[in-house]
């Protein structure tokens, strides 16, 4: 499908007078609207502030590209307004944006409109055309302008594709190098496999014939693989560039010198990358038996990022655990009787036996899922079975003794085990797979069927059970501390835990201060609930903070900084404390310190007024299971204010 077919006279408007980044969407959204594209503009603009709330879509060189695949979109469609004043709208290279093109998904059916917007991607590369477009009078020379380049750029292409193929047949296997044409492969992806995944592939294929080494690039967009790299090719060429956010297929490139990168250093820096193929300066990548790469995971990434990275995949992966279960054990003990049997409060009534049996299931899966995850991020696969095996054992607490005699209990090794458990299955699969690289090529298939399950299960279980009996020590350790903890020694911490959230809003003071939460969570103690009571107010505080004071203190906050605001608070009560990221990066020295002082007050009074929580996210939403709700709301609204008059007499006003 062609740009143009998407892309109607309605839809377009040239040189709007927009000064906000609201603005421009509205503007947007009201084009698409009047093309007849979607059917609900709220629910539209829902979905573009969430994709927006994910990263921003200003590319680079004046150009944005909004999206959303939405309920609301009726057909697929493209807006498009030219700003020539320009947006700041937080573009990857820090200059205004003065060309937007806004796409309309439907959320289901075909991804057709996905060719276009490759297209569309690919042809903004060109700066000359992007000057023709910023001058057009009128949308005829607009839509005109896209049509010309768009038929000059694919009838030429489609052509030479064609003639590559029908050459690439005949070629003979001793010339096939020259023949194919290629010397540097690439691979593009990004998240949401749109834009990004496109103007990297582009800016790499045209840079690689700007120095005379022809390039392909594969993209990995939101329709699937596109323009997908033959294993001829990968076999003749000098080296593969992966500019991508997310995991590509990566076991066909073993043995080939590979540089991995972020998607947009493929954007920005496509000559750099290709020179150090050129250079021969990519190393060599080597995939083992379906697992990880065990050469360097990555460009440049030090222990300390590769540790983060792989716990982070084990705690994103284990959340939606806590949170369903949690909130279903809250629900239990919300519906029950206490006054029936208080030693089985939870399990009285039939309503609340239910939520505490399925919230319980749950629970039982929480520290496997974080450890085999863990596991999965270091070795891939293979290291699943062999990091979940080893959480399943921290978790039931199982070492020789307990095994051998049943008089003996088990104490589980709780989250800290789980943790050891997942790094350790992790490290021993990638172990065992530097250990089998020199058996014979025929026998590549029992690796991953045979030796990584049977020999990792093995080594795990030895482990685990001879290293459990410390892990139940320090958890049993933790759990009396948790359990002692009462007046001022329980209201320090919750100020801790709570002020370490708005240190660096989402970064590792924040992570710490959250995974310290959700293990305190996992003994579920009333002192650990309690905790990570305190650490969710905590991360609630900024956002809302910063609403308060734009209101409060209207003279030293800009006209755009108070239109935010309400979505700002909203993003607050809903625990999304990286809404207050751009206010913080802007302003550091005044944001931070008056939201880490808010955060460590409402986290102190949450703790004072004994309040829990069972589940580690949802913000306002798991209010009705929260303990003594009440005065957590209080909680979080004197934090808040005590935040927002900090940061109103820190700030200076703003210049009109």
């Amino acid at each position: 499908m062609r740009i143009v077919d998407l892309l109607k006279n309605d839809a377009v408007k040239l040189n709007a007078n927009v000064s906000t980044k609201d603005e421009m969407l509205d503007t947007l959204i009201n084009l698409h609207s009047k093309a007849g594209n979607i059917s609900d503009k709220k629910v539209f603009k829902e979905g573009i502030l969430k994709r927006e709330s994910e990263g921003p879509t200003a590319i680079a060189d004046g150009i944005c590209i909004p999206h959303s695949k939405n309920r609301a979109v009726k057909q697929p469609g493209i807006a498009a307004i030219t700003v020539p004043g320009g947006v700041d709208c937080d573009a990857l290279d820090g200059q205004p944006s003065n060309l937007f093109f806004m796409i309309a998904a439907p959320e289901e059916g075909s991804d057709v409109h996905l060719e276009a917007l490759s297209r569309l991607s690919t042809i903004l590369m060109d700066g000359k055309f992007r000057e023709r477009l910023l001058g057009a009078k009128d949308v005829k020379t607009f839509l005109d302008a896209i049509n010309e380049k768009e038929t000059e750029k694919y009838g030429a292409e489609d052509a030479a594709q064609s003639a590559d193929a029908a050459q690439n047949t005949a070629s003979a296997a001793p010339t096939e190098k020259k023949s194919l044409g290629y010397r540097i492969l690439a691979v593009t992806a990004c998240p949401t496999g749109i834009a990004h995944t496109y103007m990297a592939a582009e800016a790499l294929e045209e840079k690689g014939k700007e120095l005379g080494y022809p390039l392909k690039a594969e993209t990995n967009g939101s329709a699937g693989a596109k323009n997908v790299l033959t294993k001829a090719e990968i076999e003749a060429c000098d080296g593969i560039i992966i500019a991508a956010d997310k995991n590509v297929e990566m076991a066909r490139f073993d043995g080939k010198p590979v540089i991995k990168v972020s998607v947009s250093e493929g954007i920005h820096k496509p000559q750099e990358l290709v020179e150090r193929i050129i250079n021969g300066e990519a190393p060599v990548y080597h995939h083992a038996g379906g697992g990880a790469d065990v050469s360097a995971e990555s460009d440049g990434e030090g222990l300390g990022h590769q540790f983060y990275k792989h716990l982070m995949n084990g705690v994103s992966h284990m959340l939606p655990f806590v949170i369903g279960g949690g909130i279903l054990i809250a629900l239990a003990f919300l519906f029950d009787d206490y006054s029936i049997d208080p030693s089985n409060f939870g399990m009285n009534t039939p309503l609340a036996a239910f939520f505490k049996t399925a919230g319980n299931g749950a629970f039982g899966f929480m520290l496997p899922i974080l450890s085999g995850y863990i596991a999965m991020s270091i070795a891939d696969r293979p290291g699943l079975m062999v990091g979940f095996v080893g959480g399943y054992i921290a978790s039931n607490g199982t070492t020789f003794a307990s095994a051998f005699d049943a008089s003996i209990s088990p104490i589980s090794g709780g989250f800290l085990g789980a943790l050891f458990a997942g790094f350790v299955a992790g490290y021993l699969v990638l172990l065992l797979q530097k250990a089998t690289e020199k058996i014979p090529s025929s026998m590549d298939g029992i690796r991953p069927m045979l030796i990584y399950p049977v020999i990792g299960l093995f080594g795990i279980s030895v482990i685990m059970f001879a290293i459990d009996p410390f892990f139940s020590w320090i958890n049993q350790l933790l759990s009396n501390a948790l359990n002692s903890l009462g007046g001022a020694n329980s209201v320090v911490l919750g100020l801790i835990v709570a002020g370490m959230m708005s240190i660096d809003m989402g970064g590792p003071f924040n992570k710490a201060a959250y995974v310290f939460g959700t293990a305190a969570l996992a003994t579920q103690s009333e002192s650990g609930y309690m905790i990570m009571a305190a650490v969710m107010v905590g991360g609630m505080v900024p956002p809302i903070a910063i609403a308060i004071a734009s209101y409060a203190f209207k003279n030293k906050f800009t006209d755009n900084d108070r239109k935010t605001a309400p979505v700002n608070a909203i993003m607050g009560l809903c625990f999304i404390s990286e809404a207050a990221i751009p206010y913080a990066a802007g302003d550091p020295i005044h944001v931070i310190p008056s939201c880490v002082v808010g955060s460590a007050v409402a986290g102190a009074l949450s703790m004072a007024f004994k309040c829990t929580l069972m589940a580690p996210h949802g913000g306002i939403f798991v209010f009705p299971v929260v303990g003594n709700a009440v005065m957590y709301v209080v909680a979080l609204l004197v934090g808040s204010i005590v935040g927002a008059i900090l940061l109103g007499a820190l700030r200076k006003p703003v210049a009109k």
